[in-house]
């Protein structure tokens, strides 16, 4: 009976130590969880299958059941069961909201497997916009530190919205634009007037008491925007959110910003519209004494619904719009780079010599985010266009690339397999078409210092050393376009473009008409070359050409050109006036296709400059002759398809 006894006192004595230590390692293991992402949630879930209410009151199964849904979900994958995926995968974000991995399975399962399987743009942009949302908006909620939610977040917005692979990418860069040309409105064009603009949300008040202590008259904004409300929909509460900042987009494109709607007559919209928002909107936007209570709540309003529904800190938009370049935040590849660069940046401290390698590629996704932006960066937008956005070379985002390639090539030097090589191969390719495309821009002096700067890193500076960048400009060109536009066709734009931009201002603008005629005949060249090639007659699943959007924009490229010369706050002003003065010398009618589109653009950019004062948008921009005739005649041939759309449409509605 002793001995019994004495067993038991050791037994106590062995637990009592056993508790002692593990209550003075939890703190550890607590610390290396949160670190690791390894705690799973205490929350119930709605309406779940009796094996997950189970697991979520026990708490010991929870990691059984979602072993069990993730084992379901992969089974399910490989056999193309996609939508069946979506509620398991629904699940296990709820059990386990901190593993990482299951909100990128769920996310890309939405933006690439379900959306192909749709059969129409709006459903697949929906599909789309649901797998980015997701992760965005709530797996990096949860997960603010995992690196590759940021790096496939910025893919897919790279690859997917932003690239041509996706037969319905031409409907996604519009919606991509039309979203966030409702949030933020449209910026201006100059790079220090950029970051102007976006330090404005940057520096908003966080609260809406914040916004009234600021600009006191916001008060009476909110009050009479409640007031004016609760006259058209008094069952209904007023409420401060992203419709408002759509409606304000919609009315500013309407009173000044949308060419379409002046050659329309859209104005008289704003009174024929059956909308209350905006019949109080037209009111208080339109006095003068509330135009600064309008710049702090707007300012407030986008600044919380970029944190609260976006996942996204104005302040760090800011950043990188004033270390990067002039971001805008209409183009996919500006989130992109945001993610990416983000990810980099917060994921630092948990990259070791094993998942270095994602840190690595987070990185290279910067690099081909300033690589497009550097193509396309500027972006034009109309509300009330059908069309894609216009999208326009930034030269600036080149230096970006320099100064980024080499702090990349240095961080990564002795990473494992080369890692910083990898950025040299991507740093010549780019710089060689950085060459050409600064060289179609009539940049030949631009062209020759990046010329230089490639033959000092990888031509006669490189070892063993080589000729092969040391030659001349013109010879460089010629031979760096062979088969250039096999493999990646969307250069054939940006080449066409800057090569009339150039015929633009040394054609037109210093009267040399040969010059122009050049550029002419070089963009005719690159269309030939697409009508005659075989991609051409590729039909996707949504029923247009492969290569037809290319060929149409290049075809659109002499006004494409001419608008952005026009709006190019880097182009003086009095060559600005001269070309447009002449352009017609060369290019019959230019000015009446364009007139509309320019005006709004160039007096919003004189609305920044001192001269602005004393100079009017007409000494600047005269009309030309026959302006009146020509939108009669628009607005006519608008009219004239709608009313053949509506006709198709009976008929469509009959045959059923």
């Amino acid at each position: 009976m002793k001995r019994d006894r004495l067993i038991q006192f050791g037994a106590l004595a062995v637990v009592a130590a056993g508790v002692t230590v593990a209550g003075g390692m939890l703190p550890g293991l607590v610390e290396t969880a949160d670190r690791k992402s390894l705690r799973y949630t205490n929350v119930a879930v709605d309406n779940a299958p009796p094996i997950v209410a189970l697991g979520t009151a026990i708490g010991a199964l929870r990691g059984l059941v979602v072993d069990y849904l993730w084992i379901k979900a992969n089974l399910m994958q490989e056999e193309g069961q996609y939508y069946d995926i979506l509620e398991d995968a629904r699940l296990i974000t709820k059990l386990q909201p901190h593993f990482g991995q299951v909100w990128l399975f769920h996310g890309h399962n939405m933006a690439y497997n379900i959306s192909v399987l749709t059969n129409t743009p709006q459903e697949r942009w929906e599909w789309v916009n649901k797998g980015i949302s997701l992760v965005r908006d709530e797996g990096l909620r949860y997960n603010p530190n995992d690196i590759l939610l940021y790096k496939d977040l910025a893919w897919w917005l790279g690859h997917k919205v932003d690239g041509v692979s996706d037969d319905a990418h031409l409907y996604y860069k519009r919606e991509f634009a039309h979203e966030w040309n409702n949030l933020l409105g449209v910026p201006p064009m100059g790079r220090a007037q950029r970051e102007a603009w976006i330090k404005v949300v940057a520096d908003a008040p966080d609260t809406l008491t914040a916004a009234i202590d600021r600009t006191p008259a916001v008060a009476e904004l909110v009050e009479r925007l409640n007031e004016g409300m609760s006259e058209y929909t008094p069952d209904k509460e007023f409420e401060l959110d992203d419709k408002l900042l759509a409606q304000v987009a919609w009315w500013n494109a309407i009173q000044s910003q949308s060419w379409i709607a002046q050659k329309l007559q859209a104005e008289g919209l704003l009174e024929e519209m059956d909308d209350p928002m905006l019949a109080v909107l037209d009111g208080l936007l339109s006095e003068e004494e509330l135009e600064e209570a309008w710049e702090t709540l707007l300012a407030y309003l986008r600044k919380q619904i970029l944190r609260d529904q976006y996942n996204m800190d104005a302040g760090v938009m800011y950043e990188y719009t004033r270390d990067l370049g002039p971001l805008d935040w209409r183009h996919p590849q500006s989130h992109s780079l945001y993610w990416s660069r983000l990810g980099s940046q917060t994921s630092a401290h948990r990259v070791t010599d094993d998942n270095e390698h994602h840190a690595l590629n987070t990185d290279r996704q910067q690099l081909h985010s300033l690589q497009a932006l550097a193509r396309s960066g500027r972006v034009t937008y109309d509300q009330f266009s059908p069309g894609i956005p216009g999208r326009f070379p930034e030269p600036d985002f080149i230096d970006t690339v320099d100064e980024l390639f080499e702090e990349f090539y240095i961080k990564y030097f002795d990473a494992k397999g080369a890692g910083g090589e990898t950025f040299m191969s991507f740093m010549e390719n780019f710089m060689s078409s950085a060459v050409r495309e600064s060289y179609r821009e009539g940049e030949h002096e631009r062209a020759r210092k990046i010329l230089d700067r490639l033959d000092r890193l990888f031509g006669t500076g490189a070892y063993p050393p080589n000729h092969k960048y040391n030659e001349d400009l013109d010879v460089f060109i010629k031979n760096s376009m062979q088969g250039e536009y096999d493999r990646q066709p969307h250069l054939a734009v940006s080449d066409a473009v800057a090569s009339l931009r150039y015929g633009f201002r040394v054609g037109i603008g210093q009267r040399r008409p040969e010059v122009y005629q050049e550029a002419i005949a070089f963009a005719n060249s690159v269309i030939e070359f697409f009508k005659t090639n075989e991609y051409a007659d590729y039909v996707t699943k949504m029923g247009t050409g492969r290569m037809a959007d290319i060929i149409g924009a290049i075809g659109d490229s002499a006004e494409t050109a001419f608008v952005q010369i026009m709006i190019d706050p880097s182009v003086p002003l009095p060559e600005r006036i001269t070309i447009w003065s002449q352009a017609d010398e060369l290019e019959p009618q230019i000015r009446l296709r364009t007139y509309d589109r320019i005006r709004p653009l160039l007096q919003r950019e004189l609305s920044y400059m001192a001269l602005g004062d004393q100079i009017t948008i007409d000494e600047v921009l005269p009309a030309p002759p026959g302006i009146e005739a020509w939108r009669a005649r628009m607005a006519t041939e608008a009219q004239q398809r709608i009313e053949a759309a509506d006709d198709r449409q009976g008929t469509n509605i009959e045959r059923q």
